[in-house]
């Protein structure tokens, strides 16, 4: 008797219209996730900034990609997000466009790009939607960038909201404390939430938040809250894709869980590539022409 491997698709088994698992075929917009949050449905999300990585996980079903700023420590070689770049930012995010079919796309305004007021937002926002392809942006802060988020979604332009640990805010914190410990500082972030809320917001990250306030914040907002580093409670739940998959090296924060090993994997490749051209096993006959 045989046994069928286990299937790498989504269960044909789930809601049609499910974010994941589901049966529809074309994009996933907000209206479609904001159905999911009413339905009670928890959502993954994962990073991008390839369309060959991209398109794996837009056929796995995963039906928000972000292009994050994260690319900066985990694609570009920075040590942090702030130096990422509005041009890296809309390079990548179209690659990440063109390498899917259905996934919701999320370009990040990186540091810089809106800070200085709401026009300035606007333009950098309608750049990265005009020129990527991307049907959202994502920016950082609660009430200090509720009225860049309202221009935005009065504009036109759905925009995914950031609060407690913002990375881009590196300097000021001094590093990437958890956020909300204490009474003042959780109503500060309930305030936060409540604000791009009310701005318009889509839905909101809550990063490295404790949890009990996180599945607070998520039952008071009616928008889906996306967590990483923020319990269970979150109507979602992001990984940056490196973390994810075990390509990062070093220390990884406590709430990353590794679901393979592809650094190991694919540094065992690459050893094999060169043992075989330095033995003389590569290329062999069948990969030569005459």
């Amino acid at each position: 008797m045989t046994t069928t491997p286990a299937s790498n698709s989504p269960d044909s088994s789930r809601d049609p219209k499910a974010l994941y698992g589901g049966k529809g075929s074309r994009r996933i917009t907000v209206r479609d996730i904001a159905a999911a949050k009413a339905r009670g449905e928890k959502w993954p999300m994962l990073t991008a900034y390839d369309a060959m990585t991209a398109s794996v996980f837009d056929e796995a079903g995963i039906p928000v990609l972000l292009v994050g700023d994260s690319m900066g420590n985990c694609h570009l070689g920075y040590e942090s997000t702030v130096p990422v770049t509005m041009d890296e930012i809309a390079v990548l995010s179209a690659a990440v466009v063109r390498g899917t079919k259905r996934a919701l796309i999320v370009a990040d305004l990186p540091f810089g790009s809106y800070q200085e007021g709401p026009v300035q937002a606007l333009r950098n926002a309608t750049r990265l939607i005009k020129e990527t392809g991307a049907s959202a942006v994502k920016l950082e802060g609660g009430e200090r960038s509720a009225e860049q988020i309202k221009l935005l979604v009065d504009a036109g332009i759905p925009v995914m909201a950031h609060v407690g640990l913002t990375p881009q805010s590196v300097n000021a914190f001094g590093g990437y404390p958890v956020q909300g410990r204490g009474e003042e500082a959780a109503a500060q972030l309930m305030r936060d939430a409540k604000a791009v809320q009310d701005a318009g917001a889509f839905s909101v990250v809550l990063e490295l938040v404790p949890a009990e306030l996180a599945a607070e914040v998520t039952r008071t907002l009616h928008i889906p809250t996306v967590g990483i580093g923020a319990g269970a409670e979150c109507d979602a739940q992001v990984l940056v894709w490196t973390d994810m998959a075990g390509m990062t090296p070093g220390r990884l924060p406590r709430f990353v869980k590794q679901y393979a090993q592809l650094r190991e994997v694919l540094g065992g490749a690459a050893r094999a590539f060169a043992e075989d051209v330095v033995d003389g096993a590569y290329p062999a006959e069948e990969h030569a022409f005459h």
